[in-house]
């Protein structure tokens, strides 16, 4: 019996769980422009610092072969 009972539990505990996840999903409109833009800047301004990070390594390497 308690595994009924643990069961039955469990899956009211699936089900207002599902509900809250499709609540909060159906209210959440998502990034706004600026903030995409923002972000998108923020990648740039990473590859950026590793492609200048890695220029100069490659740079390094090459004066010590020379």
């Amino acid at each position: 019996m308690p595994v009924l009972l643990t069961l039955t539990y469990l899956q009211a505990l699936i089900t207002t769980t599902r509900a809250n996840v499709r609540r909060h999903i159906d209210s959440d409109v998502g990034a706004t422009t600026l903030e995409l833009v923002i972000i998108i800047l923020g990648l740039i301004l990473i590859a950026g610092l590793l492609v200048a990070a890695i220029t100069a390594a490659v740079q390094r390497r090459i004066n010590q072969i020379n």
